[in-house]
């Protein structure tokens, strides 16, 4: 039995530096920067809110302000669990996401507690157009950002969370819903840069201002939290080797902006 745990264990290993050899090399053969928003319109991007159906952007909540893409709720009464994404039309296999993003001051009490100063961009997700109606979270993997909430209590940003999705981490499938990063904790009101870099289906970078904080490898369908999805696209097991990336609104008001990304190849 030891024999054929070790075996395992090497194997990984293996497969993690032939890919991060891989990802490496790719980076040379990166395309030029491809800007995802053009600071005036939701052009090339469509909304999914719960309980309402693909394209329909209930109450304005995505919106454009200041040069950024904004979520709002001002046309909102209480919150009924209308979480949304607001995808980009095309899906992407291995990348580098550049973004922006800042929360508002605004946060529907209605929403759940945990959305406080809470939002993400999701990435590796299923087409809108396949998700139902009332299927609350897309099935994808969340680059999650995160402000303070309490003076002086750690709350780090671009943690990971997995909806209808897994991912190893340290050797193994594990199976929390989000892990937490290693970056420090900023103020709600304070910009932060976000990059995502990702290399199909195998490893996956989150970085904060500049610096790697969390790294992780083979997402996959798998997992629980999303409900209500068509069961002929949760086949759990299945690699995430491309997907879409979805803007996030949770209850909580935030801002993208600068939201830019270049393509590169890797080897199959």
């Amino acid at each position: 039995m030891k024999s054929i745990l070790l075996l395992v264990s090497v194997l990984f290993l293996l497969s993690c530096q032939k890919a991060e050899k891989e990802a490496v090399a790719s980076e040379t053969e990166a395309s030029e920067w491809q800007i995802l928003f053009n600071g005036k319109d939701l052009t090339g991007w469509t909304p999914k809110i719960h309980h309402h159906e693909v394209g329909d952007n209930y109450a304005k909540t995505f919106r454009v302000k200041d040069g950024a893409i904004a979520v709002d709720y001002e046309g909102y009464g209480d919150f009924e669990d209308r979480f949304g994404h607001l995808f980009y039309e095309k899906p992407f296999s291995s990348f580098h996401l550049k973004w922006e993003y800042r929360f508002t001051d605004q946060f529907l009490e209605t929403a759940p507690s945990y959305t406080f100063r809470n939002s993400g961009i999701m990435f590796h997700s299923q087409a809108p157009e396949t998700i139902l109606k009332e299927q609350d979270w897309p099935i994808s993997v969340e680059y999650q950002m995160l402000a303070e909430e309490k003076e002086g209590v750690s709350r780090p940003t671009g943690n990971m969370c997995s909806p209808g999705t897994d991912i190893v981490f340290e050797g193994k499938i594990d199976e929390r819903h989000c892990i937490n990063s290693s970056s420090p904790t900023f103020q709600w009101d304070e910009w932060v840069q976000a990059e995502l870099i990702v290399y199909g289906d195998s490893i996956v970078h989150h970085l904060v201002n500049g610096d790697t904080v969390l790294t992780y490898s083979f997402p996959q369908i798998g997992g629980g939290v999303a409900n209500r999805f068509d069961p002929a696209i949760k086949v759990d097991g299945t690699p995430l080797r491309s997907g879409y990336i979805g803007l996030q609104s949770e209850g909580q008001g935030v801002m993208f902006r600068e939201i830019k990304i270049r393509e590169f190849e890797t080897s199959n």
